[in-house]
């Protein structure tokens, strides 16, 4: 024993000074790591490695006014780029190592670090440089440092671009490139086929006039000595706020570090503190959350502006690249159930639209719960309502064109509207309504008759709309049929609820539900169907494109006379 604490006082002599904690000494064991944690804060460009427990970045205890809110940061895995980019040929073992340890963290700390090569680092330099200078000069004309934000959409149309930070389109490749090479690593972790969910993106590179569904946000945080030109300890708090990703992937570049990130713990710390100009910031998101059953669960994390208390002029500019899927994708989990994943049978195949539709409604449900655990306020920047989500009925989709008042004099339509008038309680303040004062609301019918008009006017001028039409007129085997009147030639959908179909399926629809009888349950916008399969009992959702008119048997024998499906009154 004796022996055993000389030896200890003699290597704690021998350290060098500058690899002593500072708060709290760590334990023994984790004492060899300290020295490879603190080079990789000073410089990670410098590391041996490029995956691995020896790359990481070891993060300092974060300044805040609860410190026991904060946990020590626990080292985030450093992946290369260039060591996940999906390539021909046989697996090596940097692959295989880069893809373990991007997995790992995202697993043990809900986040991980992509390092960009050099030439990719400069390209983001820039862009933050850019957004820095954009929003410098929108400080300068307002007179005063608000919180800024602009959104960069590839492919939108000129007349649609206004002034923006230059840079804007390279880094939106860069960003871009990088997060679908994360998205296959994932895949890959999981035992999929590693473009397992190509299908849920954008085409790269994108068809002529179409924009893209990823964005790429630039905001500006102000400090609270660039608000009121005084110390930050009499500055203006700002409101901090929980926050959860919508999409697939998010990437995350700053010029400062102030981002915590919740780990599965439920403990929060600085997740972007010592990153480099070409680091990325790695978390996920809800819709990636749902396309893999839960196995990556999406991350929550907040902005913390009380953190960065030493740029107290220039405040914290930030890059964040949100990998989205189309609106008209399906996320469906049927490839995680055949790589022999048990996920919870709630992870039900949902269109992306109606998916988000469904995210919004909860936050619009949370926004008015202030003893909810996570909040969203009216700033949060992934709420994003566009036109169509304020006039669209929050449970079907549809525009409200039977709005109507209540009398706590907020307005309803469609399916919302039912729900509202059978519970008699307002949705949004909780209030009792009285089910006989009801009013049209002429203005809100106006607007989401122009919008859907307008809507339906762009998708009738979109080529693979057209596309698409064209098709359904040279292939009628399933009795579509083209509306002559409709001054779009809107088409009509060939299958009413209740009515029996066999699945044909397509590249998509899992082998099992293929020739399948089946019966529709209830339909859903642009011709999606809910079914029920009869053998199994199992719940479906799929295009009509899938499916097929019910054919009997003695179709073929009855003198070649079509067989027209009935809707059935009874289940079989």
């Amino acid at each position: 024993m004796v022996m055993f604490t000389m030896h200890q006082q003699h290597h704690h002599h021998s350290a060098p000074p500058d690899h002593h904690p500072i708060n709290l000494p760590p334990p023994p064991s984790k004492s060899s790591l300290r020295p490879t944690a603190a080079a990789a804060t000073q410089s990670p460009s410098s590391l041996p490695f490029s995956v691995g427990r020896d790359s990481t970045i070891g993060s300092p205890m974060a300044r805040s006014h609860s410190p026991g809110d904060l946990a020590a940061l626990p080292p985030l895995t450093r992946v290369k780029l260039s060591d996940i980019l999906p390539y021909d040929g046989a697996p090596v073992g940097r692959y295989s190592r880069a893809m373990e340890a991007l997995s790992g963290s995202l697993m043990r700390h809900n986040a991980a670090v992509i390092e960009l090569s050099a030439e990719d680092a400069a390209v983001l330099r820039c862009g933050l440089e850019s957004a820095r200078f954009y929003f410098k000069t929108r400080v300068a004309a307002q007179g005063k440092a608000t919180r800024g934000v602009y959104i960069y959409r590839a492919g939108r149309p000129l007349e649609d671009v206004d002034s923006s930070p230059p840079c804007m389109a390279d880094v939106f490749q860069c960003m871009g490139r990088a997060a679908r090479a994360a998205l296959c690593a994932v895949a890959r972790h999981l035992r999929l086929r590693s473009d397992v969910f190509n299908h849920l993106l954008d085409d790269n590179p994108l068809p002529l006039n179409e924009p893209s569904s990823s964005v790429l946000v630039a905001t500006f945080s102000p400090t609270s000595t660039s608000q009121n030109g005084r110390g930050s300890s009499e500055g203006v708090k700002l409101q901090t706020t929980n926050e959860v990703e919508k999409g697939l992937l998010t990437l995350i570049s700053s010029d400062t570090a102030g981002l915590q990130v919740c780990d599965p713990n439920s403990r929060w710390y600085i997740a972007d503190n010592g990153l480099a100009s070409g680091d990325l910031l790695l978390l996920t998101g809800k819709a990636l959350s749902h396309a893999t059953g839960g196995l990556r669960p999406a991350t929550i994390h907040r902005a913390t502006y009380d953190y960065y208390l030493g740029n107290t002029t220039c405040g914290r500019t930030s890059l964040a690249f949100r990998l989205m899927p189309q609106s008209n994708a399906v996320l469906d989990c049927s490839p995680i159930k055949a790589a022999g994943h048990v996920i919870p049978q709630s992870y039900i195949p949902i269109s992306v639209s109606q998916f988000l539709d469904d995210i919004s409604a909860e936050e619009d449900i949370f926004c008015n719960r202030t003893d909810n655990a996570y909040q969203v306020s009216q700033g949060n920047l992934n709420k994003e309502q566009s036109l169509r989500s304020v006039l669209s009925d929050p449970l079907t989709g549809t525009y409200m064109e039977d709005a109507t008042y209540v009398s706590c004099g907020h307005s309803f339509g469609g399916l919302m509207l039912r729900r509202v008038v059978e519970t008699s309680r307002c949705t949004l303040c909780n209030a009792e309504i009285e089910p006989g004062s009801l009013i049209p609301n002429l203005a809100l019918r106006a607007a989401a008759t122009a919008v859907k008009y307008e809507d339906e006017r762009r998708l009738f001028h979109n080529a693979s709309l057209r596309k698409r039409r064209k098709e359904v007129g040279e292939f009628r085997e399933n009795g579509e049929l083209l509306s002559e009147t409709s001054p779009f030639k809107a088409i009509q959908y060939p299958f009413s609820v209740n009515e029996k179909v066999t699945i044909k399926g397509n590249r998509r629809t899992p082998d099992k539900f293929v020739g399948k009888e089946a019966i529709i349950t209830s339909q859903s916008l642009n011709g999606w169907y809910l079914l029920k399969i009869i053998d199994s009992g199992e719940n479906v959702r799929l295009q009509y494109r899938s499916l097929q008119k019910f054919q009997s048997s003695q179709e073929t024998t009855g003198g070649g006379e079509r067989c027209h499906s009935q809707p059935l009154n009874s289940s079989s």
